[in-house]
């Protein structure tokens, strides 16, 4: 039996761990009816994060997939680069249910509100948004949708693609406090879900790299495609720090916090790349 999913190899198909993975992936990071696949154990129950994050870049294009088609219709449609930017940012969020917007609202309101790290984790696990809060959302969302209007206004159609791989890096970087920091909480579900172990960071490296490739081949810069990873994993790196100094770990706001900062970062380092 595979550690961490309840199947047995007679009943899987080949590539059923993967498989399993990616839709245990899209079920935890979004609000799409994934149904159970064949030899799947329990698809509710906790994920298993030491092998899970492999599949998360896949899962990355997967989510960011509609907010593409989106963006790319609105542009199509005539509806110029900031209407079809919004219109694409928004559909982000539905479809994720705005799981990642929450956890940055979450921990700008904690690293900002409290004097020590108790009332700190108190004030992000407070469901109520407050002034840091608010202002970390507009900012991460008018970030995003500027950097999308650019690059419609710079590359046009590419832009779509700046957007698939900004999606699916900036959530391969956001991995960085669970490899790197125990969880703030001991009791909590951070705690309970395991780290990525090595082999998983490795498959994730090798995807991000192929993506990169594959975004250096559709047309966008090259230096856009190295600013793009590095950037991401910096800011990501940078909140990781952040997070050690304030509260002595991670949670899952820090995590979703990572993947805001990232992709703004990753999509910041594709515009710098692009001649005005």
């Amino acid at each position: 039996m595979t550690q961490g999913w309840d199947f047995e190899p007679d009943d899987a198909f080949p590539g059923a761990p993967l498989a399993y993975d990616l839709a245990a992936c899209l079920r935890f990071y979004s609000r799409l009816p994934v149904p159970r696949l064949p030899g799947e154990g329990d698809p509710h129950r906790l994920p298993d994060f030491r092998t899970l994050p492999r599949m998360l870049p896949v899962a990355g294009l997967i989510l960011a997939g509609p907010g593409a088609l989106v963006l790319l219709m609105a542009w199509a449609l005539g509806l110029g680069p900031f209407l079809a930017a919004t219109l694409a940012v928004a559909t982000g969020a539905l479809v994720t249910g705005a799981l990642h917007e929450d956890g940055l609202a979450d921990v700008a309101d904690g690293f900002g509100g409290g004097a020590t790290a108790e009332r700190r984790i108190e004030i992000m696990r407070d469901s109520r948004i407050g002034a840091y809060g608010g202002v970390a959302l507009v900012l991460s969302l008018a970030l995003r949708i500027g950097a999308l209007a650019t690059l419609l206004d710079r590359t046009g159609a590419l832009a779509a693609m700046a957007l698939l791989l900004a999606a699916s890096l900036s959530r391969s970087a956001a991995l960085a406090p669970m490899v790197l920091l125990g969880p703030a909480r001991p009791g909590g579900a951070g705690a309970s879900v395991g780290t990525p172990n090595r082999r998983t960071i490795g498959i994730v490296g090798l995807l991000a790299l192929s993506l990169i490739v594959i975004g250096g081949i559709s047309g966008l810069p090259v230096l856009g495609m190295v600013l793009m990873p590095f950037l991401a994993l910096a800011a990501s790196l940078g909140l990781t720090a952040l997070a050690r100094a304030k509260i002595g770990g991670q949670t899952g706001d820090v995590i979703g916090a990572c993947q805001q900062v990232a992709e703004i970062a990753g999509l910041l380092g594709v515009i710098m790349a692009i001649p005005r």
